[in-house]
Parts: C-alpha cells; structure tokens; sequence
C-alpha cells in the first residue's frame, strides 16, 4: 500500500511559528495530488514532514497505514523532486539515473543489471535513451528536470514527491513539462504529492487539490468542483484567472447592497440576509452590449447596473473589461466569437451595463 495519511499534523518552529496547523488530509494510493496555495501557507512544510527533512510538532504521519513520524528519510521509501536538478555535473546522465541505486548495502543492495534494466525504463518513459551519455551541462532545463525525475523514480518509490518542480523552466517548458508529467503519471500510477503556488499546474495536473493558507487546510477537492464550488471566499479568490470578483455589502429581502450598487439577487440567493460577500466568476460577468451584439448602449432600457469603465485588457481572443460598479472594482472576461468580433472599445471613462445576477453566483460570510 502507498496511501499517504495526514493526522492532525502540525509543525511549529522554535520562534513559535506555526508552519502546519492539524492537517489532516489523506491522499489515495496511485493518486496525483497537488498541495496547492500561496507562500509561507505550509505546502512545503507539509512535504518536508512527509519526507522525514523536518521533525513533525505534533499529530502523526502514516504511509500504507504506518506510522513513519519517527523514521529516517531513507528508510520511508519516497523519491523526491526538488526545485533545484541538483545534478552531478561530472556524471553522465546514466550516472545520475544509477548514483541512488548504487549505495544500497546488504540486502538493500542492487545488482548491475537491475540497476541497467531500471536505469533503461526510466529513460525510455521520460525520453532520455539518446541522451544517456550527455553531461548536465549538455542538456537543456526540461532535459535537466526530466533527469531529475528519472532518479527519484528508478528507486521505485511508494511515494513520489515534487516540490515546485518547474519553477525555474521558461513558460513554453513549463507547458511542455506538465503535459509529461500527467502523461507519465497515467502510465507509471505512482503516487503523487506536488506542490506548487501555480493554480495552472494544479488544474491541469491534480487528480484532487488540496489549497492551504497560514497552515490551515481549506478545501480537498478535485479541481474543477473547487474551481465551481469553493468552500470559502480565499480559495474562490485563489483559483481563477482572472480572479473571482468578490464584492462586500449586505443582502436584504432579496436585494444585495454595496456602496452605491445595489441590484436584485438571482433566485438562488434571494433568501439571503445580512453582512455577506458576494462572489461572481469575471467569465459569468455578462455586459449587456457585448450580449445584445455589440452594439453601444447603455441607457435606461439596458439590462444591468451602469459600470465605468477602468481600463481594457486584450490578450488575443479573451478581453479583460476592469470595471467600477458604483464604488466596487470588478473584473469581466469577455470571449470572442471569431475574426473581427473585437467587443466593446470603450475608453477609461466609458459606461457599460453589466448583469451581476448569474445562476453561478455565489455567497460567502467570512
């Protein structure tokens, strides 16, 4: 068995410092999953716990149902994937791939040719067989990564951990380099704990995300239903790009206020009361004029509440409209339809009706 188990498990430095508070979190054997949120929330802590590197405060860690808290890194049979390669520079790619398998004494000990059948399969799955006799200094970074991937999977772990494993890859590397990781986790069902602070590589990579914050865990779920269905108003405004708009004011009889907005709540919400947030993705954003084809508008007739516009961000096919709804900033994300369909050109300072009142809308009290 490789299931991973979280229990209660904090971390608390000397200075009083409290990296992990009671995680609890359990991860399934063969599954990929992503700890997920911004710096200094504990994702990292939480590997360095798993991995023996830190002693763990309180709580207990389980692997294939046993405890490990007090085990060396060694002896708990994970293979990890660092930021940095930390390749031998004097060794050849082959060298590297074999190093780990090499040190093994006794009944620990791997002989020549396992460790050559082991070292061929891992660079037949991330497609290094042409560059096994390559120097580090010879391979490019998404080589250089692939290698380092290599190594923690040719000791076979029963838990495979990376920690931000792309970071230091360009944007096109790193796209390239989460399709390889999907697709070698499909074929070799390792399990996997990732972390990373990019919501792009949690989405495209996770079986199930995990989003922390100041130590806590927020929500455990597979992506796309913490993407609809966020359990809070920080992991609502952490998955999304852009961000989900989040507007604070009060509902009432079935009417959200906030500054001078005001409009009437979608009938989903409409029973509502009291101090709330109210939270719309910026792709459910609907400005009337892009809706009624594009044609300008906005007068009395329109549907929507009047918004001014702040400024226009055009990235190709998707526009970003940054809007001011009578005191409160929000952002809509307009898609195009095809060639020449451009949407709106208003200016800073130009109006536009929006409708807030969307079935995915949703309410938060925090």
């Amino acid at each position: 068995m490789s299931d991973v188990e979280f229990i209660a498990a904090t971390k608390i430095y000397d200075d009083g410092t409290v990296a992990l508070d009671s995680l609890d979190l359990a991860v399934r054997e063969g599954e990929f999953l992503v700890l997920l949120g911004p710096s200094g929330c504990g994702k990292s802590t939480a590997l360095r716990l798993l991995a023996g590197l830190e002693d763990i405060s309180g709580g207990e860690i389980r692997i294939g149902g046993a405890k490990v808290n007090d085990l060396p890194p060694g002896a708990r049979g994970l293979g990890m994937v660092f930021q940095s390669y930390a390749l031998y520079p004097h060794m050849t790619v082959r060298g590297n791939l074999a190093f780990g398998l090499r040190r093994g004494k006794g009944d620990a000990e791997i002989g020549a040719e396992e460790i050559a059948a082991r070292v061929a399969e891992a660079a037949g799955l991330l497609d290094l067989g042409e560059l096994l006799d390559k120097k580090p200094r010879e391979l490019s970074g998404g080589q250089q990564q692939r290698v380092a991937i290599g190594r923690a999977l040719v000791r076979r772990p029963k838990v495979l951990l990376m920690d931000e494993p792309l970071s230091n890859l360009d944007a096109k590397l790193r796209n390239r380099m989460r399709f390889e990781l999907r697709r070698l986790h499909e074929a070799h069902g390792t399990t996997t704990l990732y972390v990373t602070h990019d919501q792009v590589e949690a989405m495209t990579l996770a079986d199930r995300v995990a989003i922390l914050s100041a130590g806590k865990l927020q929500q455990s779920a597979k992506p796309l239903e913490a993407y609809h269905r966020p359990a809070n108003a920080f992991v609502a405004s952490f998955l999304g790009t852009p961000a989900m708009n989040l507007i604070e004011g009060v509902a009432s009889e079935g009417v959200f206020s906030a500054g001078e907005l005001s409009f009437a709540l979608p009938e989903h919400l409409a029973g509502e009361e009291g101090p709330c947030i109210y939270g719309i993705r910026p792709e459910d954003v609907r400005i009337a004029d892009l809706d009624a084809g594009g044609s300008r508008g906005g007068g009395p007739g329109s549907a929507g509440v009047p918004c001014r516009v702040g400024g226009v961000e055009r990235l190709g096919s998707d526009t970003i409209y940054h809007l001011d709804a009578g005191g409160n900033p929000i952002r809509a994300l307009w898609r195009s339809a095809g060639d020449g369909d451009r949407g709106i050109d208003d200016a800073p300072g130009g109006e536009v009706r929006v409708r807030l009142a969307v079935p995915s809308a949703l309410v938060f009290r925090e």
